[in-house]
């Protein structure tokens, strides 16, 4: 177990485990074998540590070809799925007050990502950023069931096909990326994200689409129970994990602190107690990741010398040639060559 392992709800691998079931998995021995007893996954506030979740995840990817599995898991996923938050959403006048609630209240929901919702001027946008560390084959897999997610239960609030807008994605186009058709209405862009997550983007009032079962004394109610669960909720994950993961994830260029700090709802100032806390800085995971990442590139072969340094963030290559050398003791091309 992580020195620091924060609760996920259960109820989407729950569902995970249904969907899987219908493809032929013996999901029971798979549980067995990554020691989580079905009782975990049992009752309606079940929780999972996030290793658990990610253990489950790798399985899944590692030892059966469902590498869409996100996608389907996703659709299965309804508005209901979401306990009282999802309540509060159904008893909204509207989709804009609904999407508001959950973006409110989304730690309740999962509390990996955080979610935001902008709207103005007939234009709105939902987005999704994770808050907690994840590896890479997780994080994908989470972007892309709460992409299908989102699309499956705007249509159902809707009651009908989604206003066209676009799906961008910080992941690159996943080997079953033909299946992102099936979003009728969106134009899905890949690797057009700058740091790890997902945006919405909709040219539509949601203000224009009002929910069936409006209520507002139920809505009162939920948002009551909401706010009262919030409050009691711990927050979870080491910031410097998630700091690493982000800076790794990140593509064109690097986030930089404050970028960071806003994405938590915190200051820069803070974000940096956090991290003295836990004996470290950001200027020194920031070199040690984009050297990393640097690492891996020139060994990939993939990209030019000029190429990579726009990659990691730099000005030109000579800058990234000098911060290397300093990093490594060698220059980029020596490096290749070895």
């Amino acid at each position: 177990m992580r020195r620091h392992d924060p609760e996920i709800p259960a109820r989407y691998y729950q569902r995970m485990g249904e969907v899987l079931t219908t493809r032929g998995v013996d999901v029971a021995a798979l549980l067995r074998e990554l020691r989580i007893r079905p009782q975990a996954l049992a009752s309606v506030d079940a929780r999972l540590r996030l290793s658990q979740v990610e253990a489950l995840v790798d399985a899944v990817l590692t030892r059966t070809d469902h590498t869409d599995l996100a996608l389907d898991l996703g659709r299965a996923l309804k508005t209901s799925t979401h306990s009282i938050v999802g309540y509060a959403m159904l008893s909204s006048p509207d989709i804009d007050y609904a999407l508001r609630v959950i973006a409110r209240y989304f730690r309740l929901v999962m509390p990996s990502f955080r979610m935001r919702y902008r709207a103005e001027a007939g234009r709105a946008e939902i987005g999704f950023t994770p808050v907690l560390p994840l590896g890479h084959r997780s994080l994908v897999f989470h972007l892309e069931m709460i992409a299908v997610t989102t699309y499956w239960e705007l249509r159902e609030l809707i009651g009908g096909p989604v206003p066209d807008g676009a799906l961008h994605l910080s992941i690159a186009p996943p080997a079953h990326v033909a299946r992102y058709a099936e979003l009728a209405g969106l134009q899905c862009h890949f690797n057009s994200e700058a740091t790890p997550g997902l945006r919405f983007v909709f040219a539509a009032d949601f203000r224009d689409y009002p929910l069936a079962f409006a209520d507002a004394h139920a809505l009162k109610m939920a948002e009551a129970r909401c706010a009262s669960l919030v409050r009691s909720a711990v927050a979870g994950g080491r910031v410097r994990n998630w700091v690493e993961m982000m800076l790794r994830e990140a593509v064109d260029g690097m986030p930089t602190q404050a970028e960071l700090a806003q994405t938590l709802n915190l200051s820069a100032r803070t974000l940096d107690r956090h991290l003295k806390r836990e004996r470290c800085n950001f200027r020194e995971l920031a070199l040690r990741v984009r050297h990393d990442k640097a690492c891996a590139l020139l060994q990939a072969g993939e990209l030019s010398i000029t190429q990579i340094a726009y990659e990691l963030g730099y000005t030109d290559a000579a800058n990234f040639t000098r911060a290397f050398r300093r990093a490594a003791g060698r220059s980029p091309s020596a490096h290749r060559r070895a």
